[in-house]
């Protein structure tokens, strides 16, 4: 399996390579900000920031929205999961420096404002904070008519944590032969919805989303809107033997995994050491999507990667019940792919 250009998400609206071309313009902008204390460059999962020398911690930030996750929740009218996946995504972004959350905020905006809407939002949120011992201390409710229509609206979620200074988990420590464990996803999280979209044509027909999956009694629609999952609880007592860790989100294996590895690391993955959910093979026959699209795409049923030494692999894999070898590093001299997959 090699990693491919996704055209059937690009025909959807989302075009990945658009988006690496766009993402390089804004670190190099970004870079021309940086003084003093900046720790991480775009790039990486959660921006590092040394706020005080003098401290024992530095702070780790992110930010992201739900996406079209939210057209769903929409047809299906139940928007209090969608504020679990904000914020369980964004504590998964600075989960591999080794972070602890803080604090969060969130963004809402939409046309007018509509009382019950905006509490199941909050309601979702403040159960994701308090599941992962983080403060919803501020946001921004903001009605914005014109720029949002009818029943439209958006999530975004900021989140600020903090690391102890020697146990910043640094991509950098990798080398090849490193083990890579995967940790299963429990759905497509909050990638993937505009392919799925256009796939079920939900925005003008959402009866599809009434289908049951076959093998399970949960419909489509249920699956879909499944929180995205936090790994902080988890991974946490870990973290000590941990190298790295990539979360699997949008651009999926070839986007993620690199990022998690030190420049001059690669990584060989094997997709037949796990069988991707229902869910995913479902779509993939509904949409005609190759397997690359797929992998490129989706999750295909692992959110989290986590890069381990040899010696500590099989700590925790007995550990963590629902670990898997996934794969492992190799040397990258900078041509091809940094993700290669098994024949």
């Amino acid at each position: 399996m090699k990693n491919v250009s996704a055209s059937a998400y690009a025909a959807a609206g989302v075009d990945l390579n658009a988006a690496a071309r766009a993402k390089l313009r804004i670190s190099d902008i970004a870079k021309s900000t940086y003084g003093r204390g900046v720790m991480s460059a775009p790039g990486g999962f959660g921006g590092v920031f040394d706020v005080d020398p003098n401290s024992e911690y530095l702070t780790v930030s992110s930010t992201d929205s739900v996406g079209t996750k939210l057209r769903i929740a929409q047809a299906m009218g139940r928007h209090d999961t969608v504020g679990i996946d904000i914020v369980n995504h964004c504590v998964n972004d600075i989960l591999p420096a080794g972070a602890e959350p803080m604090y969060f905020l969130d963004y809402i905006g939409l046309d007018g404002y509509d009382d019950d809407l905006i509490a199941q939002l909050l309601t979702g949120v403040a159960r994701a904070c308090v599941e992962n011992d983080c403060a919803l201390i501020g946001g921004e409710t903001a009605s914005l008519p014109g720029i949002y229509h009818g029943d439209d609206y958006d999530l975004v979620g900021f989140i600020v944590g903090r690391v102890k200074r020697e146990n910043l988990l640094r991509p950098e420590s990798t080398v090849a032969g490193d083990v890579l464990i995967g940790l299963p996803s429990s759905g497509l999280h909050t990638n993937g919805y505009s392919l799925v979209r256009s796939i079920f044509n939900t925005d003008y027909d959402p009866s599809a989303l009434r289908d049951i999956l076959p093998g399970s009694h949960q419909t489509l629609g249920e699956a879909l809107l499944e929180p995205h999952r936090s790994y902080l609880k988890q991974l946490q007592p870990f973290l000590g033997t941990v190298k790295s860790m990539g979360h699997i989100t949008g651009g999926s294996f070839a986007k993620n995994v690199p990022r998690a590895l030190a420049p001059n690391v690669g990584a060989v993955l094997d997709a037949s050491t796990w069988s991707p959910p229902t869910l995913f093979a479902y779509i993939q026959e509904h949409g005609n999507i190759e397997d690359e699209e797929m992998f490129n795409v989706f999750n295909m049923g692992v959110g989290m990667v986590v890069c381990v030494a040899p010696s500590h692999a099989e700590f925790l894999l007995t550990e963590l019940s629902d670990a898997w070898v996934i794969g492992e590093t190799i040397e990258y001299e900078g041509v091809g792919d940094r993700v290669e997959w098994c024949a």
